[in-house]
């Protein structure tokens, strides 16, 4: 065939062009990916608006409002300049990313301790939670989770910040169909404000974020004027300048122990779920301890906090003053404040003594309680299984204050404050009760423990937790009765009290913030000295008992066991 009479070659550009108007296969992709993109953005952007800050409030409702800032933020982003315009939208993301971890946080906070998250004082409380996850789930378990958390944040901050960026440019490059839709939305946010609109009982005219800001505003304020104000209160002190031979004269001579168990609230004795098991428990004890010649009398303290923090418990109930927060406690911790046990130490009639299973490091607050010893969990002699969080068990703590202090030969009166831990979050596996004399250097409860029950599981089911919260808190309880019927005598005085009610799983956000308070003797003259507080008979306060505030508790003692 001649070249002449050859048909050409096709033109390859001509034969893989798409017909006129169509995008090449990427441009389609990218155009398709780009819209997904604002779309993701969009939905991300008002989440964060709508976001509740408690548990309970997420549901689908709270997603289907109007929020005002979405539509005050697309209008004020029409008008600005562009290179402003890049700065209000990384700003405005950056600070929505930051109320979102704040509402986060608020989620947790009401879980756990029954409030919101404080910003301005409650940063310091994550040192406490990382030491807790070291204690349950190891040194590198508990790194896993903070770098975990630390990639989280950080994602949710820039993920934020750039989403509000990209719809801006959304907002500007569609200004022709926005500016109306703005118009639209804004008239129906004002009608549904006016008419109340509401759905699944929330407001359909949302303006949750702006009330949020105005909230944690508030917030700080607050804290600043309430350290001014826990400065006055703490110097009032009715006892400062009492001589230590006018302090608790009608004590001398006796072994006092104040006893904290752990998450010990009303809900455990009037809960009609978890009252049968602890009030039968409190019902043989009473029964025990009477037949060993001691009587008690019981009423209820309103303790600081709930669900957690029972430092400030603690503290509230030794020193008189109303610790709520962890500033206030930093700053009482750093005075010189006369704590209950530090009465004891002033007088110089007894020897102060602390038994803190749960103190796994260095505790320096222990000077300004004015205990002459701690014995924390690392000189307790314990060698066996920890309970979950709990390093020793309740019994075992006993038992070492029996061998550490009470059962020393020669000794003089002791002060103990003692620290019952087994009642811990997350209540599982709960130890049970061993022969004293076979309690060794702890490892008989090896077996203990592996017989018990898995929190991870337990947890699945608020009804178990219920349960093994009532089956901890006999434990602790039976320990203490135990201990009291083996080794109490006529000089041992106890003062037994929860540091604050369970977690909201437990209590269900009734009975609020009151924990047991029973004082045990076997001297009746001790007990005679409260015949004035109304308190009532017996280790199991009823509904109708005496509520104090925990932090008139020192003073009520100290003025009944001073002179007469």
């Amino acid at each position: 065939m001649s070249i002449g009479t050859s048909r050409p070659l096709p033109d390859t550009a001509t034969a893989t062009s798409p017909p006129k108007g169509a995008l090449p296969g990427r441009a389609v992709a990218r155009a398709v990916a780009a819209r997904v993109a604002t779309g993701l953005s969009a939905v991300l952007v008002v989440a964060a608006l709508l976001l509740p800050d408690r548990v309970e409030r997420l549901t689908p409702g709270a997603f289907t409002r109007l929020p005002v800032e979405a539509v005050g933020g697309a209008a004020l982003l029409l008008v600005l300049r562009p290179g402003a315009r890049r700065v209000v939208a990384v700003l405005a993301g950056t600070g929505l990313g930051l109320l979102t971890l704040l509402n986060l946080l608020d989620m947790g906070f009401r879980s756990v301790l029954a409030r919101p998250f404080d910003p301005v004082l409650d940063w310091v409380l994550f040192d406490d939670a990382e030491a807790f996850l070291r204690d349950s789930l190891g040194p590198a378990g508990a790194t896993g989770v903070v770098v975990g958390a630390g990639v989280l944040v950080v994602a949710l901050l820039v993920s934020m910040a750039l989403s509000v960026v990209r719809l801006s440019r959304a907002v500007v490059r569609h200004r022709a169909a926005v500016t109306p839709a703005i118009l639209v939305s804004g008239t129906a946010w004002m009608v549904c404000a006016a008419l109340g609109a509401q759905v699944s009982g929330a407001a359909v005219a949302s303006r949750g974020a702006a009330d949020a800001v105005t909230a944690r505003v508030g917030q700080v304020r607050a804290g600043v004027a309430d350290r001014e104000a826990f400065a006055r209160e703490a110097a009032v002190d009715a006892f400062r300048d009492t001589p230590a031979d006018r302090l608790l004269t009608g004590l001398r001579g006796k072994d006092v122990l104040f006893v904290f168990i752990e998450s010990y609230g009303r809900s455990a004795v009037q809960d009609p779920e978890m009252s049968p098991r602890i009030g039968a428990a409190l019902a043989d004890g009473s029964r025990r301890l009477g037949a060993a010649g001691f009587s008690s009398r019981s009423a209820f303290l309103t303790s600081p906090t709930t669900g957690g923090g029972s430092w400030l418990a603690h503290s509230t109930f030794a020193s008189g003053l109303w610790i709520d927060n962890q500033r206030r406690y930093r700053d009482l911790t750093s005075g010189d404040r006369l704590t209950l046990t530090g009465a004891f130490r002033r007088t110089g009639a007894w020897r102060t003594v602390g038994i803190m299973p749960g103190v796994t490091r260095a505790w320096p607050e222990g000077r300004f309680y004015g205990l002459d010893h701690v014995h924390d969990s690392r000189n307790l002699g314990y060698r066996g299984p920890k309970f979950s969080w709990t390093p020793v068990p309740d019994q075992f703590s006993l038992a070492a204050f029996e061998r550490l202090e009470h059962g020393r030969p020669g000794r003089g009166p002791l002060m103990a404050e003692i620290i019952l831990t087994s009642s811990h979050n997350p209540w599982a596996p709960v130890p049970t009760m061993l022969p004293w004399d076979g309690l060794g250097d702890g490892s008989v409860f090896e077996s203990v423990k592996k017989a018990g029950k898995d929190p991870k599981e337990v947890w699945k089911d608020a009804d178990r937790v219920r349960d093994e919260y009532g089956r901890a808190i006999a434990y602790s309880l039976n320990s203490l009765f135990s201990y009291l019927e083996r080794y109490g005598d006529d000089d041992t005085v106890v003062v037994l009290l929860g540091d604050h009610q369970p977690v909201p799983t437990v209590t269900r956000d009734r009975l609020g913030r009151d924990v047991p308070v029973t004082i045990v003797a076997r001297d009746r003259a001790v007990l005679a000295r409260t015949s004035g507080w109304g308190w009532q008979d017996g280790p199991k306060p009823g509904p109708g008992a005496p509520v104090w505030r925990m932090d008139a508790f020192r003073d009520r003692f100290l003025t009944a066991y001073g002179p007469r």
